[in-house]
């Protein structure tokens, strides 16, 4: 099945140029408008200076748990070789021979996603979040960079983290 829907995504990319630029604008640069976003709002919100602070670290440290320290453990113990390795594919980005799984990517703004969503009452904001995860994701399959499931799993883990540390907030604050 992961090869199926891989072999179906990354058969996208190659056929146009304009579709190939949308998907390595998604892959490469969306990660850095997102996070960019994330700033902007902690900065120029309506929260006080207090209540921005305990968002950032929140996702920071939901970021982190997730994106250093759960993914590289996985990485470590089951070690994945990427699409591209072993296989013919539209490769439309470079990227090193590392482990696939978990995509990294994805278990960095799945978390980001889910801490704007928990931490905060931007709603709308952290919907504009996950469909900027779902975005980046999908386009480093189509990429040919990762497979499905290495997405699938990022995102698992990604969200995970972010709730662990909200639901220690809820304990640690007797809810």
């Amino acid at each position: 099945m992961n090869q199926v829907i891989f072999q179906y995504l990354n058969n996208l990319a190659g056929g146009s140029q304009g579709f190939d630029n949308l998907v390595i604008f998604c892959a490469e640069w969306l990660p850095y408008v997102l996070i960019a976003v994330f700033l902007v709002l902690l900065i120029f919100g309506k929260k006080t200076y207090r209540e921005k602070i305990k968002i950032f670290i929140f996702a920071a440290l939901s970021v982190f748990l997730s994106r250093i320290i759960i993914t590289e453990i996985i990485r470590y113990f089951y070690p994945v070789s990427r699409p591209f390795v072993n296989n013919i594919v539209h490769q439309l980005i470079f990227h090193e021979t590392s482990s696939s799984f978990p995509s990294g990517h994805a278990t960095f703004f799945f978390a980001l996603a889910m801490a704007v969503m928990l931490a905060t009452r931007w709603r709308t904001w952290g919907a504009v979040f996950f469909t900027g995860a779902v975005l980046i994701s999908l386009a480093r399959v189509v990429a040919g960079i990762h497979w499905p499931y290495d997405i699938l799993a990022g995102a698992v883990v990604g969200v995970f983290s972010a709730l662990v540390f909200w639901v220690l907030k809820k304990i640690s604050n007797g809810v």
